[in-house]
């Protein structure tokens, strides 16, 4: 019996932390083409964080947080075959995400692998999306090149680096603190740097001979962006995820020509429905099989009841997770 109403978790104003509050809100009708969830477990991720701030939505997108959830289909839009009711499910949303039920554009539902936990599933969607688009598609990865990913101890981070590992590629990796740089070398990593302490460019050379790597996935930007171009081999490829050291950069236009580099970026929320159901169907065919033989998994830091949301948004604010941090929605 789905109820008419549910608890839910939005931004009451912008500000801190302090400014989640849960509410009742009626439990969303799935649309045409959508299906409703029972969330199970929801993600929380630095767009949330720029929501709470204040950040415009979308148009039509609902003020409650949360862009990925696993959980339990248990409605049908019109025209929905697939997933079918009952089905577990991890899903990519616009919003909606840190409630008791969510809707969901049915093509966004990547089915759960037997070998993966429900509970742990949403720490998946914005992951692999990510990943997917940005370092295989932009970035172009092949076998036997060599990538370095910055802030690699994230959720993006630590699931890029298992990607570009089954790929069979060498993964350089960069996170701040000596427990961040354990996990990274429990991952796997050719070389964890830790940035506190060491110049990541003069490693990058040292290890890969002078000649740079074919990849950087970058988290950081700001002054980041001209250093990671040293770091880079002819032909190198470029992409920016995030800019938390700063959006405006300067860099040596005649290097970058000179190298034959590539610099691009992308986002995903702002990403039309078609595009990201483009990349749905890439990773139900490249990614969830690795998932499903436990080559890939989600690296989870902590999962904290909904309730707890504000204390969610100040582990990932203060840069203290290795890996996803989750909302456990469902007892």
């Amino acid at each position: 019996m789905i109820p008419e109403m549910m608890n839910a978790v939005i931004a009451c104003r912008p500000g801190g932390p302090e400014v989640l509050e849960r509410v009742q809100r009626p439990v969303p009708q799935p649309g045409a083409g959508e299906v409703l969830i029972r969330v199970a477990s929801a993600g929380v991720n630095r767009p949330d964080i720029l929501q709470r701030n204040g950040m415009p939505l979308p148009p039509g997108v609902t003020d409650v947080l949360g862009l990925e959830v696993s959980g339990t289909v248990v409605a049908l839009g019109a025209g929905v075959e697939f997933p079918a009711v009952g089905s577990p499910v991890m899903a990519l949303l616009n919003g909606g995400g840190y409630a008791d039920y969510c809707v969901a554009r049915a093509e966004l539902c990547l089915s759960v692998p037997e070998t993966l936990p429900l509970a742990q599933a949403a720490g998946v969607p914005e992951a692999a999306f990510t990943v997917w688009h940005n370092l295989f598609e932009l970035g172009r990865l092949q076998p036997g090149e060599s990538v370095l990913i910055h802030g690699a101890a994230s959720g993006v981070g630590t699931f890029a680096i298992q990607c570009a590992q089954a790929c069979g590629a060498r993964v350089i990796a960069t996170a701040g603190g000596s427990e961040k740089i354990a996990a990274l070398q429990q991952l796997g990593v050719w070389h964890a740097i830790n940035r506190h302490s060491e110049d990541f460019v003069a490693v990058v050379l040292a290890a890969t001979e002078g000649r740079g790597v074919d990849v950087v996935l970058d988290n950081v930007g700001g002054d980041y962006v001209a250093r990671n171009l040293s770091a880079l081999a002819p032909g190198g490829r470029h992409i920016s995820l995030s800019f938390m050291q700063g959006a405006k950069i300067e860099l040596d236009l005649q290097l970058v020509m000179r190298k034959g580099l590539s610099l691009t970026s992308s986002t995903l929320r702002p990403k039309s429905v078609a595009e990201k159901m483009r990349l749905a169907q890439c990773i139900n065919k490249h990614l969830l099989p690795l998932i499903g033989a436990g080559k890939i998994a989600p690296t989870l830091y902590q999962t904290l009841p909904l309730a707890q949301a504000a204390d969610a948004h100040r582990l990932l604010e203060a840069n203290a997770n290795i890996g996803k941090v989750l909302l456990q929605v469902a007892p």
